[in-house]
């Protein structure tokens, strides 16, 4: 990005305050304003832990600080240009970014054992007129772009056919748990809550997973996604714990150990092929780092006790679905700590492969499972609006970017 891009320091040159972490943040209003350093963390949890979008409402900042903020700093938001809610619950969110880019973010909400694919009924039916109400789910996911298209080309990815038009900001990244948020069905208790105070418990909160799966990938854009897991993280503003977020990479290889080490976040490896022949055809990226390269990078990360490394695995009907691709599998992943995501593929406009049948898939898991895997089947979330794994594509292509 160059110092001109307008994503860069939001409208006319000020300060865009949402890129900075905590630590950056008590710096500018110590070094820029002459402040003390703990105006910052004040900054932090209200644009953060209470979702602010003014100054104005940052009411515990003295009035003729607001005023300095408000000449010299920002607090940008993506305008949401689109909400498509699904049959079972999930919304999909589209937002316009600086520069033309637009992204979709996903709100995956778990009502637990016995809902799957449905909304549970209402406690109370809606007022006339006014938006879904659902139940109180046990937690939400949600599902964050990190690029605007993608340049990695895998053959089964719908945002593979948009190319890359830009990376994603950090702030751009981050923003994206706050605008699907307030895209939330009516009165749904949230994972943020901007009438609470920061470090709240309990109350109305739900529990949230936060999964870097849409639109690119993470790790070719390693310093923003590392930096949007450092605001999302930090303690004094959404607090969500590393434990929770889930990063998925379709193999960079250079990136993987830095990812883990700065972050402490969970690695999710886009496997979907058990030989480097069949890898190289539906994902161009095993064309630099083979399979045998990427398993020895994941098995070089240091393992705690509780932790696990997930390979996700679309089964594409007679392409990598078969009883040997099974044993391979079983092969590739012996001897690490590790689970493995059966996503039957979700079509989309032009893809060239199907979706197996429910019978192939249960006897693919169950071929793993008895020699020990940990398996378990993804089911489709929001498909019915292209809104699950592979699904999206915002709104149609961008100028394609070397890889």
């Amino acid at each position: 990005m160059t110092k001109t891009d307008p994503e860069s320091s939001g409208s006319d040159d000020k300060k865009n305050l949402k890129d900075l972490t905590r630590a950056e943040l008590r710096a500018f209003v110590a070094d820029e304003l002459g402040e003390p350093a703990f105006r910052g963390d004040q900054l932090f949890r209200w644009i953060w832990a209470r979702g602010a979008r003014s100054f104005e409402e940052m009411t515990d900042l003295g009035r003729a600080l607001r005023a300095r903020l408000a000449g010299v700093a920002v607090i940008p938001t993506g305008a949401v240009k689109k909400r498509t809610p699904a049959s079972d619950g999930t919304v999909k969110v589209l937002t316009e970014l600086a520069g033309g880019a637009s992204v979709e973010t996903v709100w995956i909400p778990d009502w637990g054992p016995g809902h799957a694919g449905t909304i549970p009924e209402p406690d109370t039916p809606p007022e006339p007129g006014a938006r879904a109400q659902v139940p109180r789910p046990s937690r939400i996911t949600l599902c964050l772009s990190t690029q605007y298209g993608c340049a990695w080309g895998c053959r089964f990815c719908y945002t593979a056919t948009m190319g890359l038009g830009r990376d994603l900001r950090a702030w751009e990244i981050a923003d994206q748990v706050l605008v699907a948020t307030r895209e939330a069905p009516d009165a749904l208790p949230t994972p943020v809550d901007p009438g609470s105070k920061p470090g709240d418990k309990g109350g109305d909160k739900v529990a949230l997973n936060l999964v870097y799966m849409g639109m690119g990938e993470p790790l070719a854009n390693l310093e923003a996604t590392i930096r949007s897991i450092q605001i999302l993280t930090d303690e004094q503003g959404l607090a969500i714990p590393p434990r929770r977020i889930t990063v998925s990479t379709v193999g960079l290889v250079p990136a993987i150990e830095r990812l883990i080490d700065e972050t402490g976040v969970r690695l999710a490896v886009s496997l979907h092929a058990t030989t480097d022949a069949q890898r190289d055809e539906i994902m161009p990226v095993n064309r630099k780092w083979k399979l045998g390269e990427l398993l020895d990078a994941v098995r070089a990360l240091p393992m705690g006790k509780r932790d696990h490394v997930t390979f996700e695995y679309i089964l594409l009907a007679g392409v990598n679905d078969t009883p040997e691709d099974a044993r391979r599998l079983v092969r590739l992943t012996h001897g690490l700590r590790a689970k493995v995501n059966l996503i039957p593929f979700n079509p989309h406009p032009g893809a060239p492969y199907a979706r197996p049948s429910d019978e192939a898939v249960s006897a693919f898991k169950e071929a793993l499972r008895d020699k020990g895997v940990h398996t378990y089947v993804r089911r489709a979330r929001g498909d019915d609006v292209l809104a699950a794994c592979g699904q999206l594509a915002g709104e149609g292509k961008v100028q394609r970017r070397p890889v």
